[in-house]
């Protein structure tokens, strides 16, 4: 099983879920974050004056998936998610060792 760890613009969190919809996702957990990439944050101008604003809103979602089904969601995601932009964000895939449901003990892809 493979953990996606999909960090987006808030924008996009819709597209994201209607995506994910179409594919065997089980279940999703989404969290509003904050954070900065390669471009350490952007400059804005408020009455002329010049700040920096370091950290960014984002949406990171979290999902498990099989691991057959992880590649193909990827570029799936990718192509619906990019604006060309810098701050699209990142996609983390972590190799999950076991997974447990709680209510029944079931493990593996059964617990999914």
């Amino acid at each position: 099983m493979k953990k996606l760890e999909i960090i987006i613009r808030p924008e996009k969190l819709d597209e994201l879920k209607a995506l994910l919809s179409g594919y065997p996702v089980k279940g999703l957990n989404i969290a509003n974050v904050m954070g900065f990439g390669n471009q350490m944050g952007v400059i804005k101008k408020y009455h002329g004056a010049e700040y920096k604003v370091d950290l960014l809103p984002k949406v990171k979602v979290e999902t498990v998936v099989e691991n057959e089904d992880a590649d193909e969601l990827i570029e799936k995601i990718v192509a619906a998610i990019t604006t060309g932009n810098a701050g699209d964000g990142k996609i983390f895939v972590l190799e999950v060792q076991e997974a447990v449901r709680i209510r029944t003990g079931e493990r593996g892809q059964d617990a999914l």
